[in-house]
């Protein structure tokens, strides 16, 4: 598990990360979501080591990391880094000789890592005459050829078509179910709802939330119910105690005002028609980022 404690980043006088802590877990995907300049970046390079913080500790499995440790790490920046001249998969196989694999090794690594991102017709092309799409697939399966323990990407699906990220999404999911912490940040936060197991919201350096994404939607699904009857639901717009959102024949979201109003609602619902649903409503995760960041 990689874990980061307490974590601050100053430059000329102005924090940019403030006490900064959350814990990217094996066997699952952790999305970190801010805006533009909320630290995401900055936090990802200290926990590379790329970048000193000036506070706080970077841990794997509880204790200091080092720099054996982080050679297990795999990371994709925002920025591409390949070389444009070389081939697809001459590129791959040579980050995976650095990382010590025989070059038959490395080869094999290269060649089915990028087969399996879609690039198998484009392995003797050189890097630079990709789509910028199968130029961000060729930087994450060289952030992937290691098989790395722990895996770091900063904007992933950034370029991507809607098949690629499903692509690549998988990809993804097949390593953390093999075991790796995945942390990855993006903008896209339908994709990240629909990935993550484990959700962090940063802005202006701090920390908003972090936990699962049930815990975190069920946080802050605040007292808003979703009622589907057989019979007319138009009674709720004068129930005392409830404000209506959504309305249609049968159905309704609304608001109330306490956990003792809701249960009046569904024992009325109950006893005038045949509730075929009465559920909390979970917020999406972009209606809990606007609220969190306010």
């Amino acid at each position: 598990m990689l874990q980061l404690r307490g974590i601050t980043k100053s430059y000329g006088g102005r924090r940019v990360l403030d006490d900064v802590g959350f814990d990217v877990a094996p066997n699952r995907l952790t999305g970190f979501v801010g805006g533009n300049g909320a630290g995401k970046t900055t936090t990802m390079r200290i926990a590379l080591g790329v970048l000193d913080g000036d506070g706080g500790e970077v841990l794997l499995d509880g204790a200091p990391i080092t720099d054996g440790d982080r050679r297990r790490f795999g990371y994709m920046p925002e920025e591409r880094g390949l070389y444009p001249k070389m081939k697809v998969a001459e590129q791959i196989a040579y980050l995976a000789r650095l990382h010590g694999y025989a070059k038959s090794e490395a080869d094999a690594n290269a060649t089915a890592l990028l087969e399996q991102l879609g690039l198998g017709e484009r392995l003797d092309d050189k890097v630079e005459t990709l789509s910028l799409g199968n130029q961000q697939r060729a930087q994450i399966a060289a952030a992937l050829v290691h098989d790395p323990e722990v895996l770091i990407l900063d904007e992933p699906f950034s370029g991507l078509d809607p098949l690629a990220v499903d692509v690549v999404a998988g990809v993804l999911q097949e390593r953390a179910a093999q075991g790796v912490s995945v942390l990855f940040s993006s903008h896209q936060l339908d994709v990240v709802e629909r990935l993550c197991d484990d959700l962090v919201i940063i802005a202006a350096g701090t920390i908003r939330a972090a936990g699962s994404s049930d815990q975190l939607r069920a946080r802050y699904a605040g007292n808003r119910y979703e009622l589907r009857t057989t019979g007319d639901a138009g009674w709720l717009r004068v129930e005392p105690g409830v404000q209506v959102v959504d309305f249609a024949a049968g159905s309704a979201v609304f608001d109330v005002d306490s956990e003792q109003t809701a249960q009046r609602v569904l024992s009325r619902a109950v006893e005038t028609s045949d509730v075929q649903s009465f559920t909390p409503r979970h917020p999406s995760l972009a209606q809990i980022f606007k609220e969190v960041i306010q």
